[in-house]
Order: C-alpha cells, then structure tokens, then sequence
C-alpha cells in the first residue's frame, strides 16, 4: 500500500455510516477490490469480507465494531472507517467517527431513508461532522433513484445535491452520469471497470434538470456565485466544482453518488468524487484540546509540521494478540522505537512496531503522519479516549461522550468458580467497548453487566463463551425490594437462657413506628431512665436492631424508615451482656414489625423519554400499563420530552420496549428517586418468587 508523496494532502478518511442492511460493510469491500487492494470480493453472507473479521460478525452477518481498511488509489491513501448501522453500537460509530474527516450516509435504493439514515444525519450535525449520501443496491428490484433524492432533499434540505445519476433500474442497473461532467460510464463486468460512453439519449433532458439543481444549491453557500446566478450568468464546472468541494468541506452541501457495492458497480465514480470533493485532513473539524501548560482550551488543526500528538479512539482485546490500541495522529508524525507520553494517566509509554490495521491484517510502517491512522501493540496504560504525544505536546484531547448504559442484566457463571474469568473477560470487552458497564448491587449480591439493548448484552455473552472460554447465564436483575412498616406497636423482647454457669438474659421494652422524615436509616431513640437497662448494653440493643433491620418480616428484605424507642427493660447483674441484649433486641423486633402492619416498598424511578410527537400516544399508553404516572412533557429540539415516575420492576426490558413502539426512534434515561409500597395485587407474587430464588440458591 505504497503511496508515492505520503502526505498530509493524499490522506482522506472517509466513515461509513447509516442504517443496518444498507450495504455499508459490502461497499468498503468493493472498494477495497476495485482499487485491487484484495484480489476477491468478500461477501457479508459468506464470512469473507475484510471489515467484519470478527467470529461473532461472521457468524452473524452483521457488524459489531469499527474497523478500519485503507486503501491507495491515484496516489492517495484512503482510510475507510466501516461502523456498525445496529442502535445497540452506537459506540462503535462514536468512536469510528472521531477518526474521519467526512462520512458517507449509506441509503438503499429499495428502502429509502430509515430510521440508521436520521440518526446518522443527526450524528453528523452534532458533532459537525460533513457528509455526502451514497444511494446503494440500484440493482434490486423496485428502485426508484428519482423517490430517494426527492425525499433526501424533501427530509434534509437544499444542501442535498445530486453528483451521480443512474443509468438502467434493477437488473439493468449497468452505469453511472456524472452530472456536473456530463460523463456517463457503463460497467463492464468482464474487467471489473468502468468505461466512458455516450450518455443514453432519454437522460439529456434528466441530468441537465438535475445539474440545474446542483447549480441552484452551491450558488446559495457562495455570494459571487449567487450574484451571477440571479444575473443569469454562465456559471463554469470549474466554478460548480470549486464551490462544491468547500461546501463538501464546510458540511454545507452532501453530494448524492450512487451505484451497487455487491455488482461493483459504481465505485471509479465514488473513488474520484472523494479525492475531488472529500475534505483532506488539513481541512478537517479542529480537534478540541486542554493545554496542559495554560490549563485553557484550545483548537488544534491537524498538520504535520509540530511535535508529535494523536488520540486513542479505538482499542482492541485479543486473548492471543493481546491489545491493540487503534489510533489517529493529529499533529507531527510518529516513528517506531520512540517514547511518548500519555498525558490523560502523565505516565510514559514505549512505541515498539507501529503498523496500519486492514480489517485484522498488521501492515508495518516506519511512519504514521498527522491525519493518517495507526496501530500499536501492547501499551501498558493507555484506554480509548487518552492522548499519546511528544513530551514537548502537552495537550490532552477531548474525551468521547458515550451514551449511558439503558440495559442491566444480572450475569452468572454456569460452571461454578468461573467468577475470575468473569470478571476478566468483562474488564477486556469494557476496553473494546466502553458502553458496557459493570456494577455489582449491594442488596443482591448480584453482579450486573450494563449495556445499549438486548442484542449489545447477548453479543457480551457470546463473546464471553468464545474469545474468553467462561459460559454465562443472563437474566432479569432481581428487584432490590424493602420493607417497612404502616403502624405502631409496643412489645416486650426478652432472652432468657440458664445453663451451668454464666446464664444469658436481657430484656427490652420497645416501642416501634415509622420514621416521619422520609429518611431511610433507623432512628434510634433512648428513653430509658433509672437504669432499667444498663448505660454500657444500650449500644448493643441499638446493634442488635440494626442487624435484625437486614431482614424483614413480609419476605425477608432490608427494612427501612424505621424509628424505635428503648423505654424500658430489666437486666440481671451477673447473666447480662451485650450478647444478650442484641438477642433480645432482635426478638423485640420481630414481635413489633409484625403488629405494626409491615408492608413491601418497591424502588421507583424517574424515566425522561425523548420521542417524535407521533409516538406520544403509544408511549403513555405503555407508561400507564407499567404502573407508571406521566409527570409532565417538554420540548427539546423538536422532540417532547416525557417525564414520569415508574416502578423499576417494570424498566428493565424497556430499551426493547421503546425500540419497538417508536421504530427506534425514542431514547430514555433514567433515575432511582424513592420507594413507594408495593399494590397488594403485587405482594403475593413477590412473596413466592423471592422464596422460590432463596430455596435454589441453598
């Protein structure tokens, strides 16, 4: 992969985004077999393709992460950045996105834009990212190239701007026009080339249409240009093509291209609009960056003429490789056998081989550039996220913004003592992945693993079984219920034992009743007067009340919001003891939750679900069914923003839930807030189904 003049200039670094099935992973594939970069087109179906060279990709057909494949074509290096177009991996596409320069929006000629298709042009805007729009699969049946541009521009806009044109529909699909040259090639299936040829007579009228458009929208991002176009003025290529390469740049104007990745159809058309129109990286976002020397933010453009800087925005975990920490070089350039250091841990880091990644192929080099990406083996503390540089650079880039986890599972070992692997495995795909989360809850004792939805959670496990040999179960996290208590009781708790020697007694008189404050620690009043019960054993009852709280009457959870009151007692001067009085205490505690109407407290949590109004009926539907109670609604960026309070019992499938009523287009966070009391309907079932789970754990 030897380019000739290897600089900043002949660098594009292109991601490929959009929806799920739109073909993104087959058109790095025949690009990568067009440029003759692989000798054989790999295929989704069969396991073969460069990008997804993972087990579980394989196996699955779908992608799972970033990965990278450059590519050289006319004396420039191209990186292609394929991600993941399934919801569940949005932190492939988070930290993908931050190693390119534009992307290209994969649509499908059959099924228009989608759900992936938004959230990608979304994604763009946010992090202001260019973009152009690939129409893909023009070899199936029932396209409409025609349908999907008008509603592109209908959805997105005027900067929406038709570059290509298709010649043939489905199984005639043979060729592509360039609208703003006038130029029409034809697929010739024998060479795998495209071949310049006369443009079909009856699309004259069709591209000079749709080169009108392309005029009317650059005029708009350039004021000269505008002028002559209200004048009625000749506007030449060379100025449509001027115009169009800032506006690409400037993400004011998203070419429209067009072709079949899977036929190979298309791609000389894509390759020469990116190296025409496609940002270099010296024309890329400026990285945001805190100097480490004037503690201010700063703004540093990519460029090969300073000290060395690059961020780490991928890492990989291998068991038998180890790690590889992917990485782009944003400043000077890199050499192997070179020391920088990571400024997000100040520790020192040894660069041994450096080499360029193709799916899971290690190409060494002897020099990475600033815009280029790279590979590094074995890196003693470096993470997804952190700054590698020049001692000399002292800067810190900014870190990733990963979405918050919105899945829990509880996960289990089949065989026992596999805890150890367990945990390994899992420390290992938090690295590859940072939107898993581990928790582990004090009341269950469970151990929880976090995530995006059910199929980011079932691809951990998988993993688990497969790169890491330890077969786990997942399961809905138990409830961490409580107990408390509605009424008041006075009761008696005394522990009376006489055997030869030293006896035990202690004897307690209490009165119990809930906490009026809404604190949930227990109030411990002491009331005792005359030394009913001794000054130096009254530490004990109050001991021996909190050990009993751990486990209450209804179905033997922690008890909370309790107050009880030491009024009186007895004690005997040579048999009491602090051992004694914690016994009767917890006596006394039974007797009193029991006659004070104990009852069940579930956890209850505020949900903020943000949707398209359209959804807004399903959506508090739903919340009714799940128990739940709407609080209230607010607009946030054309969406409405739901707020209610529901039980958490009812949240744990609800990434599902939402995924299924808004077509994916919702997305929630949520907060514990309080406990409330569980409906009598409920306390049964939960009753029996807590003894079931204690009577298999024994």
């Amino acid at each position: 992969m030897h380019i000739k003049d290897y600089s900043i200039k002949n660098l594009r670094n292109v991601g490929i985004l959009g929806h799920s099935g739109t073909g993104k992973t087959s058109l790095a594939e025949a690009l990568l077999f067009y440029t003759k970069t692989t000798d054989r087109l790999g295929k989704v179906e069969e396991g073969t393709t460069v990008t997804d060279f993972d087990e579980e990709e394989k196996k699955k057909g779908i992608s799972l992460q970033a990965s990278v494949a450059p590519l050289a074509y006319e004396n420039i290096k191209l990186n292609l950045v394929d991600v993941p177009g399934y919801f569940d991996f949005v932190g492939e596409s988070i930290q993908g996105m931050r190693a390119v320069d534009i992307a290209v929006i994969v649509l499908s000629a059959a099924s228009g834009i989608e759900v992936g298709t938004d959230k990608a042009w979304d994604y763009c805007n946010k992090i202001k990212l260019p973009r152009a729009f690939f129409v893909n699969k023009l070899d199936r049946e029932h396209t409409n190239f025609d349908k999907v541009l008008d509603s592109l521009k209908e959805t997105y806009g005027m900067s929406v701007v038709p570059v290509h044109y298709p010649i043939g529909k489905s199984d005639d699909f043979r060729g592509v026009i360039d609208v703003v040259s006038n130029k029409a090639r034809i697929y010739n299936p024998e060479t795998n080339e495209m071949k310049e040829a006369p443009i079909p007579e009856e699309l004259a009228g069709k591209v000079e249409e749709l080169k009108e458009m392309v005029v009317e929208s650059v005029a708009q991002t350039n004021e000269e240009l505008l002028e002559k176009y209200f004048n009625d003025e000749v506007i030449t290529d060379k100025e449509i093509y001027d115009a169009l390469i800032q506006g690409c740049v400037d993400g004011e104007i998203a070419p429209v291209m067009c072709g079949s990745a899977t036929k190979s159809i298309g791609m000389s058309t894509l390759l020469e609009d990116i190296i025409e129109w496609f940002p270099t990286p010296e024309y890329a976002i400026p990285q945001k960056a805190l100097n480490l020397q004037t503690n201010e933010t700063e703004f540093i453009d990519l460029k090969e003429d300073s000290p060395f800087s690059g961020l780490v925005f991928k890492t990989l975990s291998d068991p038998f490789v180890g790690k590889i920490s992917l990485f782009r070089v944003i400043t000077g350039h890199i050499r192997p056998d070179t020391t920088v250091v990571n400024t997000n841990k100040d520790k020192n880091e040894k660069i041994s081989n450096l080499f360029f990644l193709r799916g899971k192929r290690q190409i060494l080099t002897d020099k990475i550039i600033a815009g280029d990406i790279g590979a590094v083996a074995k890196l003693q503390y470096t993470e997804t996220g952190d700054t590698l540089a020049d001692p000399k650079c002292k800067v810190i880039y900014d870190k990733f913004n990963f979405p918050e986890p919105v899945m829990s599972m509880a996960i289990t070992p089949k065989a026992k003592g596999d805890e150890d692997k367990i945990s390994n495995g899992l420390q290992r795909m938090m690295e590859e992945d940072p939107t898993y989360k581990i928790d582990r809850d004090q009341d269950t004792a469970e151990i929880l693993v976090l995530g995006q939805g059910k199929a980011h959670l079932d691809i951990l496990k998988s993993k688990l079984l497969t790169k890491y040999g330890v077969d786990v179960d997942l399961h809905t996290p138990r409830v961490p219920y409580r107990e408390t208590i509605k009424g008041k009781s006075d009761v008696q708790g005394k522990h009376k034992k006489q055997s030869g020697g030293h006896g035990q007694y202690g004897d307690v008189k209490i009165k119990f009743e809930r906490r009026n404050d809404g604190e949930e620690d227990l109030e411990f009043v002491d009331q005792v007067v005359g030394g009913a019960v001794p000054r130096n054993n009254i530490p004990a009852v109050e001991k021996g009340l909190l050990e009993a709280m751990e486990e209450g009457v209804v179905a033997g959870y922690p008890v909370i919001g309790l107050k009880a009151t030491l009024y009186d007692g007895s004690y005997h001067s040579v048999d009491s003891s602090d051992m004694a009085f914690k016994i009767a205490a917890s006596i006394a505690f039974k007797k009193g939750m029991k006659e004070a109407n104990p009852i069940l407290l579930e956890p209850i949590v505020k949900a903020y679900i943000t949707i398209p109004d359209d959804y807004m009926g399903d959506v508090m539907g739903d919340i009714n069914k799940k128990r739940g109670k709407v609080l209230g609604m607010e607009q946030v960026d054309g969406k409405q923003t739901v707020i209610a309070e529901v039980p958490q019992s009812e949240m744990y499938n609800y990434a599902t839930d939402l995924r299924s009523i808004t077509q994916a287009r919702g997305d929630f966070s949520m907060e514990f807030v309080r406990y409330e009391e569980v409906p009598e309907s409920e306390v049964d079932r939960i009753v029996k189904e807590t003894e079931e789970y204690r009577e298999s754990k024994e």
